[in-house]
């Protein structure tokens, strides 16, 4: 396994990360357990998770996958093996998230209660990073297009200031060591570092972003400012919500699979998104390549990502994904790739 820095920091990560979003619903405790003990074998040292999960969000579930990564760390004692990373919630209309019923806010009464209720079901005193899920100003996220502009909540924004404020004071609290963003613009992260640097707070270390064949937005803002600014890409959703592996062409709904079971692939479901996935599809048969390893190793080795986010339902899935480490992404391949990117670009934003 390849270890890479995070960010400015002293932090090396596995260049593959553990995701973690479906324990609590589509996996049980044990089958947490046993895919955080398989990745750790593997050299797998950074693990992601958020308070909102597991996915998707419910009253019912919020926190689940957080417990499960907690009672592995009580029975395992390998607190010092991993690199833990986990999100606050930006503003939406999940009032089950706090325990005053009001609307998550990015400010510090609600970051001090949100990394206390995470620490507590993480059964841990810190978080090597902690990271905002998505920014609490009006944007497009998640594929919803242009006019797609708020998350929920009160219809407020808290400024950058404020929650950068909030953020230094759990990092001077030492319950957090480094910081990151997650879902945001090249605009919201130049705002963020000015003021770290102006005011003497946190530096980001690393933006958590979707970023793979369907989706090769990140490359257009972020890329060059990331590298030159050593920010690192914690990638997202490598295989676009499980479309590229191809499982779900033509309307195939096979059981028990995400989309099946939940109808959450919209934003993998726009108009020449499936001619693209054809194309990449046929690029790992010509290879002789696994269609899921193929999409996994080609954002793996981009040099602005710092980490890759594979989750799995399965250990067999999850070896499946983690044998992406031994595909090589060759010249061939690649110009193979950027061809179908310009006929198809990124239908899946």
């Amino acid at each position: 396994m390849e270890y890479r820095q995070l960010g400015r920091s002293d932090i090396r990560v596995s260049a593959i990360a553990l995701g973690t979003m479906t324990w609590g619903q589509q996996n049980t405790e044990a089958e947490g357990h046993a895919q955080l003990d398989h990745a750790l074998d593997f050299g797998i040292n950074f693990i992601d998770t958020a308070e909102n999960y597991s996915i998707p969000p419910s009253k019912e579930t919020q926190g689940s996958t957080e417990r499960i990564i907690g009672t592995w760390l009580k029975a395992r004692g390998k607190r010092d093996k991993i690199v833990l990373a986990s999100k606050v919630s930006g503003p939406s209309d999940r009032t089950y998230l706090r325990s005053d019923g009001q609307f998550p806010r990015l400010d510090a009464r609600n970051l001090n209660e949100a990394i206390d209720n995470s620490l507590a079901r993480l059964q841990t005193d810190y978080l090597d990073l902690y990271q905002l899920h998505w920014p609490h100003r009006p944007l497009a996220l998640f594929g919803g297009g242009a006019h797609a502009q708020s998350r929920g909540g009160d219809g407020s924004e808290v400024p950058i200031e404020e929650t950068l404020d909030a953020l230094d004071g759990l990092v001077r609290a030492g319950k957090v060591r480094h910081i990151g963003l997650s879902n945001e613009t090249a605009w919201g992260l130049s705002r963020f570092l000015h003021l770290s640097e102006v005011k003497g707070w946190p530096r980001v270390a690393s933006v958590q972003n979707a970023y793979n064949l369907l989706n090769r937005t990140y490359e257009v803002g972020l890329a060059e400012f990331c590298e030159r600014e050593q920010v690192g890409l914690m990638a997202y959703s490598p295989l676009g919500q499980g479309y590229l592996t191809g499982k779900y062409q033509r309307g195939a709904r096979p059981p028990g699979a995400r989309v099946t079971l939940f109808s959450r692939g919209n934003r993998y479901e726009k108009p020449g998104t499936e001619a693209a996935i054809d194309a990449y599809l046929a690029i790992a048969r010509d290879f002789g390549l696994d269609p899921a390893q193929l999409a996994i190793a080609y954002v793996t080795s981009r040099p602005f990502v710092t980490a890759n986010i594979i989750g799995a339902t399965s250990i067999e899935q999850l070896k499946a994904d983690l044998a992406s480490v031994d595909v090589v992404i060759t010249p061939e391949i690649e110009a193979r790739i950027d061809a179908v990117h310009q006929l198809h670009g990124s239908p899946a934003p």
